[in-house]
């Protein structure tokens, strides 16, 4: 899915989990365990459910095929939260303080962002 969505969207495992489990209730795919992974495959039901809403409603992931590439920025948030961590975690008193700093003044930048102000940053 985040392939097809062009990395914009990445499902939880706290999303996937439960459909998977709902689907299965309602005998629209099987699971089996194979090799420590689980495997999912439609039933003759769901792949007939799928083709009878994917003429109707279309291909869900259609707007990200031609969207231009756009960078990760949850990935980038979860590479700023560690750090973050490692910060709070093993730094002093004067590296808490500058990391203080420096996430206010990001949370500024974001906002200038959405309203239009962006200032010039540079890499």
């Amino acid at each position: 899915m985040s392939d097809r969505a062009g990395g914009a969207w990445h499902p939880s495992l706290g999303a996937i989990h439960p459909t998977i489990a709902q689907v299965e209730d309602e005998g629209l795919v099987t699971t089996r365990e194979e090799g420590g992974r689980r495997l999912v495959a439609l039933t003759s039901e769901g792949r007939a459910q799928l083709e009878e809403r994917s003429a109707r409603l279309g291909d869900p992931f259609a707007d990200f095929a031609d969207a231009p590439d756009r960078p990760d920025l949850r990935d980038l948030l979860h590479q700023l939260h560690a750090v973050v961590r490692q910060i709070e975690v093993g730094g002093d008193a004067t590296q808490l303080e500058a990391a203080a700093n420096v996430l206010v003044q990001a949370r500024r930048s974001l906002y200038l962002i959405l309203a239009g102000e962006a200032e010039d940053v540079g890499e």
